[in-house]
C-alpha cells in the first residue's frame, strides 16, 4: 500500500546541464556542465502550486503536465509513497531548447527532490542506478539523463527491456569546455526527424571508430580530440536546420578547435587544451549571436532535506 506523506516535508535538488552525443557518440556519450537548475518541493495537504523563475518562466505549464511534477510523482511512486499536495519552486538557469539537457535536468531534478521526500518517510531512497533508469525512461535515451545523474562524462547504453545504464569517465584535466549558446531555439523532435532511418556501413564504421577514439581522447589523449570528434551520422544532416550553428562549428574546426553540436543543437560545444579560445573564434561567435562561456565539468545531481543544498 502506498504511504501518503504528511504535509510540511521539504526537499531541494540541484541538477546540472548536460551535453550529449559529443560528435560521434550518438545517444550514448554525455557530459555534465557547471550550469545548474534548483528545484524545491514541499508537501501540502492538497493542491498543486508551481512557481518558475528564470528560464521558461511564463512559458511552461503550471499544472500536472509540468515535467518536474511528472518526475516527482514518478519518483514518489517508485519509492512507495505519494503526496496529496505539492508546492514546487523551480529556479531555472539552463537554457531551454538549446541542446543543453534542460528537459533531462527537469526530470532528474524532480526525481531527486522525490528522493529527498522519500528519505523523510523512512523508506529507502532511490539508488543512482534507479535514477538513471527512471530518468532515461522519460527521455527515451540515457545520454543526457545519465550525465545529469552521475555528473562528469559518461558512456551510457541500453539493454533489452529497455534497461538503461551508464558508466562514468574521468575527464582529462587538460580539457577545457566552451559551450556556445545561441538565442535561437530548436526542437529535438524536429531535428531528430531529419535523420535517416538507415545509414551506410562505411558511415557506421566511421562513427564507431570515432566514438571509441573519443573515449580515449576524453580520458587519456586530448591531443586526439580533433579527429575523435568527427561525425558523419547526425551533424551534417542537421546543418540545414541550424545554419548559424553549422557555420560556427565549421569555423571552430577550421581554427583548430575540436567542436561539436551540443546534443541536437543549436548550441555548440568546443573542447580545447588551451585555457582560452582564439580571439577570432570568440569574435565570430559574438557577431553571429552566440554567447560563449567557459564552464567546468558539472557535478551530478544533489538533493537534501530542507531548503538548500
Amino acid at each position: 500500500m502506498t504511504e501518503s506523506l504528511p504535509a510540511g516535508l521539504l526537499a531541494t535538488a540541484v541538477v546540472p546541464a548536460s551535453s550529449a552525443n559529443l560528435g560521434p557518440g550518438f545517444d550514448s556519450l554525455g557530459l555534465a556542465l557547471s550550469l545548474y537548475d534548483e528545484i524545491q518541493a514541499e508537501t501540502t495537504d492538497s493542491g498543486l502550486v508551481i512557481e518558475v523563475t528564470g528560464e521558461g518562466a511564463g512559458q511552461v505549464p503550471l499544472d500536472e503536465s509540468h515535467l518536474v511534477v511528472r518526475a516527482i510523482r514518478r519518483g514518489l511512486a517508485a519509492g512507495g509513497v505519494s503526496a496529496s499536495g505539492l508546492n514546487i519552486k523551480c529556479r531555472n538557469v539552463i537554457p531551454h531548447s538549446r541542446g543543453l539537457g534542460s528537459s533531462a535536468a527537469a526530470v532528474v531534478g524532480g526525481l531527486a527532490v522525490a528522493n529527498g521526500l522519500i528519505a523523510q518517510s523512512g523508506s529507502q531512497p532511490l539508488t543512482l542506478d534507479q535514477l538513471v533508469q527512471l530518468s532515461s525512461e522519460f527521455e527515451g535515451h540515457p545520454d543526457n539523463a545519465s550525465a545529469a545523474v552521475l555528473g562528469g562524462a559518461v558512456v551510457s547504453y541500453t539493454e533489452p527491456g529497455p534497461v538503461y545504464a551508464a558508466v562514468p569517465l574521468a575527464l582529462h584535466p587538460d580539457i577545457h569546455l566552451f559551450p556556445a549558446i545561441p538565442q535561437v531555439r530548436s526542437s529535438t523532435a524536429e531535428t531528430r526527424a531529419v535523420l535517416p532511418e538507415v545509414i551506410a556501413h562505411t558511415d557506421a564504421t566511421f562513427n564507431v571508430s570515432r566514438a571509441a577514439l573519443l573515449v580515449v581522447a576524453l580520458t587519456q589523449r586530448p591531443d586526439l580530440l580533433m579527429a575523435a570528434t568527427e561525425d558523419v551520422m547526425h551533424q551534417p544532416q542537421r546543418a540545414a536546420a541550424m545554419p548559424a550553428s553549422a557555420e560556427y562549428l565549421a569555423m571552430l574546426r577550421r581554427s583548430g578547435v575540436a567542436a561539436v553540436l551540443s546534443g541536437a543543437g543549436p548550441a555548440v560545444i568546443a573542447f580545447s587544451t588551451e585555457p582560452e579560445l582564439p580571439a577570432e573564434v570568440l569574435e565570430f561567435g559574438a557577431a553571429n549571436g552566440f554567447v560563449v562561456e567557459k564552464m567546468a565539468v558539472g557535478q551530478g545531481v544533489r538533493w537534501t532535506v530542507g531548503a538548500g543544498v
